[in-house]
């Protein structure tokens, strides 16, 4: 029997190579950035067995809670060099993003949002990128106020968008499936 090929329009990856990443998209700040955090994690499939040839896309406010795009009604960011926007590939399934803390944005409803990062997951297998969010483990008050944690249906789910410390920032791994399976949001 013949395989089928496969042509990069039938899954999201493993075409990401191919002019979706770049050498420096991990970076949200520069290198030596004074308080720059490093998340790490792995993105997982549904056996639990890391993907090699992901993509982990993020998007965040700076540190104030500004978002680096002219939209922003509070003005451009106050931290040099920060782009609010990260590309890394999976290497061996991991990957890392270097970045600024998010501050607190308005929840379009009176209040604030926890501290969070959105994120795109791109794969081989899906037809389109799975959306989920990076909160943090230390943020717990501002966690239990967050409209969007608010929602969710039970503590476990919950718990698949908190990254836990480390020494040097944070670790969030993503299961595409499973037992474990992150809370993916419908964008």
């Amino acid at each position: 029997m013949t395989q089928p090929l496969t042509t990069p329009s039938a899954t999201v990856g493993p075409y990401l190579a191919i002019g979706l990443t770049w050498d420096d998209g991990h970076l949200v700040v520069p290198e030596g950035t004074p308080g720059a955090i490093r998340i790490r994690g792995v993105v997982l499939d549904g056996n639990g067995e890391p993907i090699v040839d992901a993509m982990v896309e993020t998007w965040q406010a700076d540190p104030d809670g500004r978002f680096d795009h002219p939209d922003d009604p509070r003005g451009a960011s106050a931290y040099p060099g920060f782009r609010g926007f990260g590309r890394a590939q999976t290497v061996g399934g991991g990957f890392e993003i270097c970045t600024l803390k998010p501050g607190r944005v308005p929840d379009g409803e009176g209040g604030l949002q926890a501290p969070h990062i959105d994120v795109s997951v791109f794969a081989r297998g899906l037809l389109d990128r799975v959306v989920t969010r990076i909160y943090f483990a230390d943020e717990a008050e501002a966690n239990a106020e967050d409209a969007v944690l608010r929602t969710l249906p039970d503590d476990a789910a919950r718990q698949t968008l908190i990254a836990t410390p480390t020494e040097d920032g944070y670790r969030f791994d993503v299961h595409l499936q499973g037992d474990r399976e992150t809370v993916f949001f419908a964008v």
